[in-house]
C-alpha cells in the first residue's frame, strides 16, 4: 500500500505519506481505515503526496474526488472543526488536491478546511497557526 501514517499524539495530527503510484481503492481504504478511529476524532491531517510516482485513473477524476470528498465529509466530527493539508509539488498531485478541496468545501457535512501546498513547510506552518482558527492549539 503506498499511503503509510503515523500519528503525532501532541500535535492531535496524523501525517500521511503517499509512495508510488496512487490508486482509488488505496485511496478509499486509507479514508475509511484512518478517519473510522474515534482515538482520531477532532485530528488534523496532512497527506504529502512528495513521492508520488504516478496517478492511476480513474483518481485524478471530478467524479472520482466527489465521491472521495463526500465519504470524506460524511465522517467529520460535526462537534470539531479541523485542517487538512495536502502536500503535492507535482501539477497534477496539486491539480487533484485542489479539485478535492473545492468538493470538500462545497459539501454541507465537512468541518475540515482543506489546502493544498506545494511544500511541507507551508503546511506545517498553516496547521500551526491557531489564530486563523480561533482554538488554543498548537
Amino acid at each position: 500500500m503506498p499511503i503509510d501514517y503515523r500519528i503525532d499524539r501532541d500535535r492531535r495530527r496524523v501525517i500521511a505519506t503517499v509512495t508510488g503510484t496512487l490508486v482509488r481503492d488505496e485511496l478509499f481504504a486509507y479514508q475509511r481505515d484512518v478517519w473510522s478511529r474515534t482515538d482520531l476524532a477532532g485530528y488534523d491531517q496532512i497527506v504529502d503526496m512528495s513521492a508520488v510516482a504516478g496517478i492511476d485513473a480513474p483518481v485524478p477524476s471530478g467524479p472520482v474526488m466527489q465521491e472521495l470528498a463526500a465519504l470524506a465529509a460524511g465522517m467529520d466530527d460535526p462537534a470539531r472543526p479541523t485542517r487538512f493539508a495536502i502536500v503535492a509539488p507535482g501539477d497534477l498531485a496539486f491539480g487533484m488536491g485542489r479539485m478535492y478541496a473545492t468538493y470538500r468545501g462545497q459539501n454541507p457535512k465537512s468541518t475540515r478546511e482543506v489546502r493544498v501546498f506545494r511544500t511541507m513547510e507551508e503546511a506545517r506552518a498553516w496547521l500551526e497557526d491557531a489564530g486563523d482558527r480561533g482554538d488554543e492549539r498548537a
